[in-house]
């Protein structure tokens, strides 16, 4: 009856203090993440772990027996435990775990490297350095979770990562283009490149052999790319392509540029002077500058739509026309090029952007404007020559 009774107390007791600990781990748990709840758990099993390694390691070692043992075995998990609440409060007060944040780590090493000299095997010394560092990594980690949350941003931006080292050896993309995206890019990247390598030859006065060798690989980068990238059938491709030939051909003009002083004061809005060309009759330069602002104010005609080999015998077209009259010492405007190829305005504007950015086209103009004060409007010859003054589209003004 006596162990009845007994054996009913000590149910009873343990039921209780069961729901007494069910109660408690619920209202701590209660609106913690579960990553939290996971973090501290595998944490204490580690801290477990290495106050283990310091029991073997305090009566072995140091010799402690009994109650002695007892009390001292885990004094750096004890110090580890109290370091951590101590960096977990400075963190939410100051956002930075300080000094006890130190502490935790070079305790942790401590701890390990004490629990690793008692060890009976190279396996059992391994798994005591691995236990310590486990539970501060996962410590460490629960703190910066919680630093974020807090503060809204990370600690550091670390500048070698493993993304970046990937992006850095050309194993992985930057942004988010595609395999077939970056492999185009490429090929017309080699095209263009190739094109300039074989121009900047061809005027330095280049021997046959090596023009022979650019234009050979021109060719096959050309090749290459009309087969792997669609160039012949893609009209943004093509404009790709263009552009980078543009960009290309067209480096020695950065040097002519003059961008704006960002912290400079804006100037006053006054009237613009317009200096017209003393070879020119007053009305007729009137007339066309009429022309040409009416010209640029209205609404770009798109066209009828024309395929891909049209466009490009227009393109080739416009570009003959263009040097045709650059050698003639003028600058033609977008309406006397769209006159002329039969492309839209819009177009012809687009084409004639580009092309005056050239260093002949570039001169022109630059010649016309400090010599006579003539801004590019394309509506006046570019410079004065001795001869008969020649229009745009090439006759003379005495025909009009």
């Amino acid at each position: 009856m006596f162990a009845l009774v007994l054996l009913a107390l000590i149910v009873f007791v343990l039921r209780t203090v069961f729901r007494v600990v069910s109660r408690l781990l619920r209202r701590w748990a209660a609106g913690r993440p579960t990553e939290d709840i996971l973090t501290i758990v595998a944490a204490s099993i580690a801290t477990g772990v290495s106050a283990q390694g310091m029991w073997r390691f305090s009566g072995d070692v140091l010799g402690f027996d009994g109650p002695l043992r007892l009390l001292l075995f885990a004094f750096i998990e004890v110090a580890v435990i109290t370091s951590a609440v101590r960096a977990r409060r400075n963190m939410r007060e100051n956002y930075s775990a300080g000094i006890d944040g130190i502490a935790v780590w070079a305790l942790t090493c401590l701890s390990a490297v004490l629990s690793s000299m008692d060890a009976r095997s190279l396996a059992e010394a391994v798994f005591r350095l691995a236990a310590p560092l486990v539970a501060a990594w996962l410590w460490e980690r629960g703190m910066a979770i919680e630093r974020h949350r807090i503060t809204g941003r990370a600690r550091i931006n670390w500048r070698l990562t493993p993304e970046r080292v990937l992006v850095r050896v050309g194993l992985a993309e930057a942004s988010d283009r595609t395999a077939s995206e970056v492999d185009a890019h490429r090929r017309l990247t080699r095209v263009a490149l190739a094109a300039k390598k074989a121009r900047a030859l061809r005027e330095a006065g280049a021997s046959d052999r090596k023009m022979r060798v650019a234009l050979a690989r021109l060719d096959k980068a050309m090749d290459r790319a009309v087969e792997y990238t669609g160039l012949a059938i893609d009209d943004k491709r093509q404009e790709a392509l263009l552009s980078q030939i543009g960009a290309l051909y067209n480096t020695a003009a950065l040097i002519d540029l003059t961008p704006p002083v960002p912290w400079a004061p804006e100037p006053e809005q006054q009237p613009v002077a317009v200096a017209v060309h003393p070879a020119l009759p007053s009305g007729t330069a009137r007339a066309e500058l009429v022309d040409d602002d009416d010209e640029e104010d209205r609404p770009a005609d798109a066209g009828p739509p024309v395929d891909t080999a049209q466009r490009a015998a227009q393109l080739r077209a416009a570009r003959r026309y263009w040097d045709q009259q650059i050698d003639l010492k003028y600058v033609p405007r977008a309406a006397d090029i769209a006159q002329e190829v039969a492309i839209p305005v819009a177009l012809a504007r687009e084409w004639r952007a580009l092309w005056k950015l050239e260093p002949q086209a570039h001169a022109l103009l630059e010649a016309a404007y400090r010599e006579h004060g003539i801004l590019d409007t394309g509506t006046f010859p570019a410079i004065e020559v001795p001869e008969r003054v020649l229009t745009v589209n090439g006759s003379s003004s005495g025909d009009h």
